[in-house]
């Protein structure tokens, strides 16, 4: 059985979730909303949702600490989604149904710092089937600097920026399974994180997201010329 590590050195182990984790699935959702600062950044899941998933159209993993759920991640597959993240990410139609959304990711307050996210996120694309599955994209806000990262470091990309959820500004993030996005070594653009229409021109334009640095007026994105 596949285990997390926290700081101070517990390790507890990785649990599929099942329909009769649902009430406390749902109440720690809430309870890591409630401790949001910025509430856009989360796109919760609903019941019909979760249930989705955990009838076996995707994974679900969660940890458990003295016998409370602390943390959980999802991957979904979306089917018929009429909002597609295929389309954004430039994925030809015939192939959207090898794509899988990683979804949702919540940790108790009182846990993070322990890198649980990370951690989770590395055991879900473990569990990927992929003989079924070719790509893995997701939804990111704009400077929600930890879910950026923590995509990042899973291998995904920038793909688009797109307005997602009827209003919402979203970076729309890619991996495939199969084979290595290939980038140029030799140039590199980095535009300001709030510089919506300078980056589109480059998604649109063969260029993609590949990491974000610090600066002093917030953060920039790297950009780089796909090969």
């Amino acid at each position: 059985m596949k285990q997390v590590t926290l700081k101070d050195g517990t390790s507890l182990p990785v649990i599929k979730l099942t329909e009769s984790d649902l009430p406390e699935i749902t109440q720690l959702q809430t309870k890591v909303i409630e401790h949001l600062s910025e509430k856009t950044f989360l796109q919760p899941l609903t019941n019909e949702d979760f249930k989705y998933i955990l009838e076996g159209t995707g994974v679900l993993v969660g940890v458990r600490a003295e016998g409370n759920l602390i943390a959980f991640r999802a991957l979904l597959d979306p089917g018929e989604d009429p909002e597609h993240l295929g389309k954004d990410a430039g994925i030809p139609h015939e192939l959207w149904s090898s794509v899988l959304y990683s979804e949702i990711t919540n940790v108790d307050p009182a846990f993070r710092g322990n890198g649980l996210q990370r951690q989770l996120g590395k055991i879900v694309m473990e569990e990927i089937d992929t003989n079924q599955y070719k790509f893995v994209c997701t939804t990111v806000a704009p400077f929600n600097i930890a879910s950026i990262k923590d995509k990042f470091e899973l291998g995904m990309h920038i793909a688009a920026l797109s307005v997602k959820y009827e209003t919402l500004t979203r970076y729309i993030m890619m991996k495939s399974l199969v084979t290595e996005v290939m980038v140029s070594d030799d140039t590199s653009i980095e535009v300001g994180m709030g510089e919506n229409e300078e980056q589109q021109k480059l998604l649109q334009s063969g260029w993609i997201g590949t990491s974000i640095q610090a600066c002093e007026e917030g953060y920039t994105v790297v950009y780089r010329k796909m090969i």
